[in-house]
């Protein structure tokens, strides 16, 4: 298990592209990585998918407790891992599934030249985490 910790708050946003998956996120509080980042613990993430009616929307955040490797997994979940491409699982703490998601386009992300599938995996600064937050929880509060 990883155990280097984050001595920043810069994070990354990742993209559920599969409704399942977003589930199985929500549901483990794992979400497993096929790209290579500087995973570490205490990294925040936003989570991002398309909403049906909505476009592109942060549904939710969370930080990273520990970074499981492949051949920390018991069997079955490494080959459930392999199978799909992912490289490592990220386990959190404090996840959170916003109760209103929170529309890309109508963000700080807004003018961000990557659209879509294009901003997974984008490392985001402490203060973007930070305004993507707060415009979460206005959304909420508007709601």
């Amino acid at each position: 298990m990883e155990t280097q910790k984050n001595s920043s708050t810069d994070g990354y946003l990742l993209r559920l592209s599969k409704e399942s998956w977003s589930e199985q996120v929500f549901t483990l509080g794992k979400y497993y990585a096929g790209i290579q980042r500087n995973w570490i613990r205490g990294t925040p993430i936003l989570l991002a998918k398309k909403v049906e009616k909505m476009g592109d929307c942060i549904v939710g955040y969370g930080v990273v407790s520990d970074i499981e490797n492949l051949w920390e997994m018991v069997p079955e979940e490494e080959t459930y891992a392999r199978e799909n491409g992912w490289k490592q699982a990220l386990k959190f703490r404090n996840l959170t599934q916003f109760k209103t998601p929170l529309l890309i386009k109508n963000s700080i992300l807004k003018e961000d030249k990557r659209k879509g599938a294009f901003l997974h995996g984008a490392k985001l600064t402490e203060d973007q985490i930070d305004a993507l937050l707060d415009q979460a929880e206005a959304a909420l509060e508007a709601s």
